[in-house]
């Protein structure tokens, strides 16, 4: 049986060939352009890096490794980390050795308990989760083999075994931070012979005597697992990492990105917007209130959450998949079936209310339809996990997955410091005015 090591030796040498072939054929075309209000606008929409693990298609969601994603929604996170690095989904004997390499590496040092434990009470639960990564990086084998010479074609193969290490400890070490930060008691180990997300299950603590939450886990880190290489975290995994730095940095800074308030937590505020919404109207509101509700929160200058997304034209498939679940085993939850009817309702208001600032003068709204926070949020407070703050780790589990793989490729295919050039304003203002 090859191993995922053994696949990747066999793999890297033709990619690296291909690449090779596209810059001495191709590498002086053009592939984009920059605007000034791209230049100001966060680089949004400009081409100017490589990510082969996955693409996010406008008009059909996150494609990874050429497969929409619904297609593979059945994936174990087990068999989606071994399809962001090969391109392929692992047999039943790959996949098992997976789980088996995890088993081996799942145990924290006593040292990372240690130093979580000494944070201060109310730390936030993503200042625990990066910093149990950061202060492990003296494990690092990739700066081990660094300093002791090795040739830059061996680069990925200890990048690998970091990245293995990481995701090995990662469900274990986000229970703890839970456990812990929420005063819910001692922790729990991690079991030989579970997979990755059942484990994490467990180790939180939360009862799953059915399995479900189990089942929704699997699907969460599948989902959020990877998004391109140019979101907040992916893309400063990435930087960091181009410098050399080992998983554990790179990870780390990654994961302090989706932190952010624009990038990881637009799932708490979806689900807070949806609580605030049934509070309003004593339960569960009827589809008429939420037409009514709707209009009156965007007449107002507000949005509503979970509706719109930068990329995205069309429902994001992740919220598709989730829906689905939750019609299949939480259909009367009345926390759930207002996200249900608000995914009745608001495309339609978002369409009307476009169509009236038209009217108005004013530019239409891009995207009436829901992306993945608009519906996760639900699905995780049923099953018992309501402490909103928590909610940017589990996301950083899954997410995980995409920048260890992009980090893996990168350091097989030798990808460049990055360094894009900078201009100023004046420069900006010369430029135009000639």
């Amino acid at each position: 049986m090859a191993t995922l090591q053994d696949v990747m030796r066999d793999k890297i040498p033709a990619w690296r060939d291909e690449i090779r072939g596209i810059l001495k054929n191709n590498g002086s075309k053009v592939i984009s352009e920059v605007t000034v209000q791209q230049a100001y606008g966060g680089m949004r929409g400009v081409k100017g890096m490589i990510c082969d693990t996955s693409v996010v298609e406008p008009d059909k969601g996150l494609i990874i490794r050429g497969r929409p994603l619904l297609e593979i929604k059945h994936l174990w996170p087990e068999e989606i980390f071994y399809l962001l690095l090969t391109g392929e989904e692992p047999d039943d004997a790959a996949k098992a050795d997976l789980q088996k390499q995890y088993d081996k590496r799942a145990g924290v040092p006593d040292y990372v308990w240690d130093v979580l434990k000494a944070m201060p009470e109310d730390s936030h639960p993503m200042c625990m989760f990066n910093t149990a990564i950061l202060v492990m990086e003296r494990e690092s084998a990739f700066r081990k083999r660094y300093d002791e010479g090795m040739t830059k074609g061996d680069y990925w193969e200890p990048a690998l075994e970091d990245g293995l290490q990481v995701l090995a400890k990662l469900p274990g070490i986000a229970a703890g931070v839970y456990r812990l930060r929420y005063k819910k008691g001692g922790l729990i180990p991690w079991t030989n012979g579970l997979d990755w997300g059942a484990n994490y299950v467990k180790m939180l603590g939360i009862d799953d005597a059915d399995g479900t939450f189990a089942e929704l886990m699997r699907l969460y880190l599948n989902f959020h697992s990877d998004h391109e290489g140019g979101n907040v975290s992916a893309n400063t995994c990435h930087t960091v990492g181009s410098a050399l730095s080992d998983m554990y940095y790179a990870v780390s800074a990654g994961l302090n990105g989706l932190a952010g308030p624009l990038h990881g937590l637009a799932n708490q505020e979806c689900l807070g917007w949806i609580l605030e919404t049934m509070k309003k109207f004593g339960g569960a509101p009827t589809e008429a209130q939420l037409r009514d509700f709707a209009f009156e929160t965007l007449r107002s200058g507000k949005v509503i959450p979970g509706y719109g997304h930068a990329v995205l034209r069309v429902t994001d498939p992740r919220y598709a998949g989730f829906l689905e679940f939750g019609r299949k085993h939480i259909a009367d939850d009345p926390v759930f079936l207002t996200v249900s009817r608000v995914f009745d309702v608001v495309p339609k208001v978002l369409e009307e209310y476009s169509e009236e600032r038209v009217k108005a003068g004013k530019n239409p709204i891009a995207n009436c339809w829901p992306n993945v926070d608009a519906g996760s949020g639900s699905l995780l407070y049923h099953y018992g996990l309501t402490e909103f703050p928590y909610y940017t780790v589990l996301f950083s589990v899954s997410r995980a997955m995409g920048m260890v793989a992009q980090l893996v490729l990168n350091r097989a295919m030798g990808t460049a410091l990055t360094r894009p050039k900078s201009v100023s304003t004046r420069w900006i203002k010369g430029q135009v005015k000639g």
